[in-house]
């Protein structure tokens, strides 16, 4: 699923607006970006969705340039590639979570 980042970056900073496949649109908030493997990665959430329903949950996506140099976002398929880059948003998700606990101590 390759989505048009330069077309979709329309809802401020931190949201982004895709279509599937399908053509469905819907809204993502960004959470965090990481770097693995010499790939770019960014995970949202669905900002258009209440955190209780079942779908719910972390949408990580590979960023990468398609052959006209436009920006693009594409879903990760290889189950180990996912999970080293879901574990990598986990530590930084922590990280800064112990830190504004330690924050907030002060």
């Amino acid at each position: 699923m390759a989505k048009d980042l330069d077309q979709d970056m329309d809802l401020g900073d931190s949201f982004i607006s895709v279509s599937d496949e399908d053509g469905n649109e819907f809204e993502l908030e960004l959470l965090d970006t990481v770097g693995y493997k010499d790939n770019f990665y960014m995970c949202f959430v669905p900002a258009d969705m209440d955190e209780d329903d079942d779908d719910y949950g972390l949408i990580i996506l590979r960023s990468y340039e398609d052959e006209n140099g436009e920006s693009m976002l594409a879903s990760v398929d290889d189950d180990e590639e996912l999970n080293a880059v879901y574990d990598l948003f986990m530590e930084r998700i922590m990280a800064d979570e112990e830190a504004d606990a330690e924050d907030g101590e002060n």
